[in-house]
């Protein structure tokens, strides 16, 4: 069986409601057909949006096949014991021209329950923010499933929301539970589970192509919602020239930051998973065997399990996000 190598895959593009022309004009990716390109699925593994390869010899292959033949070779042991052939994260670009929906995402036992798959948690990293430019993740005062359905009846909801201004480079983790929103002028990197489950709770009164208000799932949600408050809501990191800097580490994943302008060796002999690199900014060539990939600025690549010891070759002064799962 031939050697596994790091992957790139064939974007998918999402049409939405509140999309905008960023994906094209910040990301380069200018191929999308679509007039409101709101997201691009970089990688993914739900249903009926599997990713397909797009280099090598494994080119024209779904990502969900290429598990189901190399299994712990390509995600890492205990990944494909736990997960089996569903790749366990989704990696988007989004970008928000309006406002999204306020929404929150079921818990892994609430899922479990509803027999929905899994939950859904979440990151983001703001890759350019217009001024002014802000988001929503949870409460701004303490409340409970009382005062929120009365807050909803009153349609005052937005008043108890926690509203952040937001800069480029900023990163918040969203836990499953969180109700949050993407304000306009945000595009970002988000990585998360792999489900496309969401509880949309308020949609700005807006209307569909057809006139019609789009569906809330209030009921759903309600089990959903976790109504404590934070004294933070954003997470807090310095940036720091070569090193590696850990963003997010939780049960689903984690996630650093890797900021540099020369070559960095990464080992991962110690490391039972597969690894992604976002680019969020720049670009670089990783080295990996005798071969070179080059990554640019909204493009990912998936280093399989096996591959252990890699080079990074900045190009152009980079930034990518490095994802795995320690289980």
């Amino acid at each position: 069986m031939n050697q596994l190598y790091p992957m790139k895959f064939e974007p998918l593009f999402k049409d939405k409601i509140w999309g905008g022309n960023k994906i094209k004009t910040e990301l380069n990716l200018d191929f999308s057909p679509l007039p409101n390109c709101g997201e691009v699925w970089a990688l993914s593994g739900v249903d009926e949006n599997i990713s397909i390869v797009s280099n090598g010899f494994l080119k024209g292959n779904e990502l969900n096949e290429l598990i189901e033949i190399y299994m712990g070779d390509l995600i890492g042991d205990a990944v494909y014991e736990k997960f089996g052939n569903e790749f366990p994260l989704l990696i988007k670009f989004i970008d928000a021209n309006d406002y999204l929906s306020i929404q929150v995402h079921p818990d892994d036992e609430l899922a479990a329950k509803r027999k929905i798959g899994y939950g859904k948690s979440e990151m983001w990293y703001i890759i350019q923010a217009d001024e002014n430019a802000e988001l929503i993740s949870g409460f701004n005062c303490k409340t409970d499933k009382a005062s929120y359905l009365k807050n909803m009846e009153n349609k005052t909801l937005k008043q108890i929301l926690n509203h952040e201004n937001v800069k480029s480079g900023d990163v918040f983790y969203i836990p499953a539970g969180r109700v949050h929103a993407l304000g306009p002028g945000l595009l970002l990197a988000e990585i998360q589970q792999t489900s496309d489950t969401t509880y949309r709770i308020y949609d700005w009164d807006r209307l569909d192509d057809k006139g019609n208000p789009r569906q809330l799932h209030t009921e759903e949600a309600l089990d959903a919602i976790d109504f404590n408050l934070y004294d933070n809501y954003k997470t807090q990191y310095e940036n720091k020239l070569n090193k590696t800097v850990h963003l997010v580490e939780s049960p689903f994943f984690t996630t650093n930051l890797l900021y540099f302008n020369q070559i960095i060796e990464k080992d991962y002999e110690e490391l039972d998973s597969f690894v992604i690199f976002t680019c969020v900014e720049g670009s670089c060539s990783i080295l990996s065997g005798a071969e070179n990939y080059n990554l640019a600025k909204g493009e990912i690549i998936l280093l399989p399990a096996e591959c252990k010891k890699i080079q990074l070759k900045a190009t152009k002064e980079c930034k990518l996000l490095e994802t795995y799962i320690l289980l």
